[in-house]
């Protein structure tokens, strides 16, 4: 018999009988729940009109509370979790919450349509103790698109409730599991295995399930095009691929690590990924995406494959066979194609330290700022003698139909410096025309991103500045 899911709604206990596992959690709590307050504005996690917040326990074991797009995150995803929306702020009394005094005192709302989400990112923001620093205000609002009321009271209702105390996280033992569960509604089945190894005889007995992690790509397909897969094995619950350790002489990435977990440890070790990470989708996102995910999906311009191209990291890929390490340079065979088999599952991404002398950069080139797709992509681990580059590994996002490396701008940053190598990113690449870019705008961007890394090296302590435009 199929499994029910099992969640707590705004502090009360709800079980599902007839709710798809892909039905989106927006959806549900407008549409079933009769909870209007949370809005859908682009369905596909950009605007944050659906923010709501979840509190979860972790692989690690420790409660979060993170702000989360509902209308890409699936019914079955949120089997054992506490699900928080605005109407579940305002106390039994009908006391409007501290953060919803805060709006209100600010006059930080205006036709109302986007304050519940911004009330639930503030919430959040509060939840985590932050304090009040413009910087981290305008990174956690960066997910909220709509700025009709103007930035000044939002920011400053953020101000307000920065580093206030929350009510303690609830207690989620009564929905916990002993094991995988199985969701089957509709015609449609969610699996969410809780070992490596039952995912790996799950990927094995349906290798045209689609693999889910965060749902940051999967869940459009619920959202925008009204037709989830039939079949998904999520792997969220596994706690092996989790995992962030160093092994060796590198740092190990679970495939199913959330952006917001392994962004501490990228960060601590190549410093350059924190402006570059700040602008990988918005909170919402990095707390559901992984970036097993961004791999597996082989977007020509997601933001990740450049970085680990770049690191020369190597992909641990498992399945009932054993398993085995492919490099990352090997991995993407075509535009969408990688060298994963049917029934195989990306378990880890390795990525190797910095050794002496070595610097790593990388920049993200987008029409908008925050929220969006890049343009073009670029990292660059170099590794120095002095003043002079006798190592590279520069790759790009968005300059083919696959992340690429650019061995021609490698050889010339070693052999000819920053103008021949800059010259070199122009011609070594033929991009396509479409909305995001002109092929010739893409190849002078390419270009000037590698005389921008000539301004980092060549004057260091600017580099961070440099970083930061």
């Amino acid at each position: 018999m199929a499994d029910r899911i099992r969640l707590l709604l705004n502090d009360a206990e709800v079980e599902t009988a007839d709710v798809s596992p892909m039905t989106t959690l927006l959806d549900w709590l407008r549409d079933t729940r009769g909870l209007k307050g949370t809005k859908e504005g682009c369905a596909e996690g950009d605007c944050g009109a659906c923010t709501v917040v979840v509190e979860r326990r972790a692989a690690d074991g420790t409660m979060r509370r993170e702000a989360i797009n509902a209308c890409i995150a699936l019914m079955g995803q949120l089997d054992g979790a506490s699900v928080r929306t605005v109407e579940g702020l305002t106390g039994s009394d009908g006391a409007p919450h501290a953060v919803q005094a805060a709006f209100t005192e600010t006059d930080a709302t205006q036709c109302g349509f986007c304050t519940p989400g911004f009330v639930m990112s503030a919430f959040a923001f509060a939840a985590g103790g932050e304090r009040g620093a413009d910087g981290a205000i305008h990174e956690a609002l960066a997910g909220n698109l709509c700025r009709c009321t103007g930035y000044r009271p939002i920011v400053e209702a953020m101000r307000r409730v920065a580093g206030t105390a929350v009510a303690p996280p609830p207690d989620l033992s009564a929905l916990a599991r002993g094991g995988d569960a199985c969701f089957e509604v509709g015609g449609h089945r969610f699996v969410a295995p809780t070992t490596l190894a039952v995912a790996l005889r799950l990927r094995a007995a349906h290798p045209d399930a689609a693999l889910l992690a965060g749902a940051t790509d999967l869940g459009l397909l619920a959202s925008r095009h009204r037709k989830p897969p039939a079949s998904l094995i999520h792997l969220a619950r596994v706690p092996e691929l989790h995992r962030i350790d160093r092994v060796g002489d590198s740092i190990s990435l679970g495939a199913a690590a959330s952006y917001a977990d392994a962004t501490p440890a990228l960060v601590e070790h190549w410093p350059a990924l924190a402006p570059y990470l700040s602008r990988l989708g918005s909170r919402q996102i990095r707390a559901m995406g992984t970036p097993g995910g961004n791999l597996g999906t082989a977007s020509p311009i997601g933001d990740m494959p450049p970085v680990f191209l770049a690191l020369g990291a190597a992909l641990r890929i498992a399945s009932v066979r054993g398993e085995r390490r492919v490099a990352i340079d090997e991995f993407f065979l075509g535009y969408r194609r990688t060298a994963l088999a049917p029934d195989e599952i990306i378990v880890a991404i390795d990525c190797p330290l910095p050794r002496a002398g070595e610097v790593f950069h990388c920049d993200k080139l987008s029409k908008r700022r925050d929220q969006d797709i890049s343009t073009v992509a670029a990292a660059y681990r170099l590794q120095l003698e002095g003043a002079r580059i006798v190592g590279a590994r520069v790759a790009f996002g968005g300059m083919a139909a696959t992340p690429l490396r650019a061995p021609r701008t490698e050889a010339a940053l070693i052999e000819g410096g920053i103008e021949a190598a800059a010259r070199a990113a122009e011609a070594e690449f033929t991009p396509l025309d479409d909305w995001r870019g002109s092929a010739d705008y893409r190849r002078t961007v390419a270009g000037n991103l590698i005389r921008r890394l000539g301004a980092r090296l060549a004057s260091p302590a600017r580099a961070v500045e440099v970083e930061a435009l």
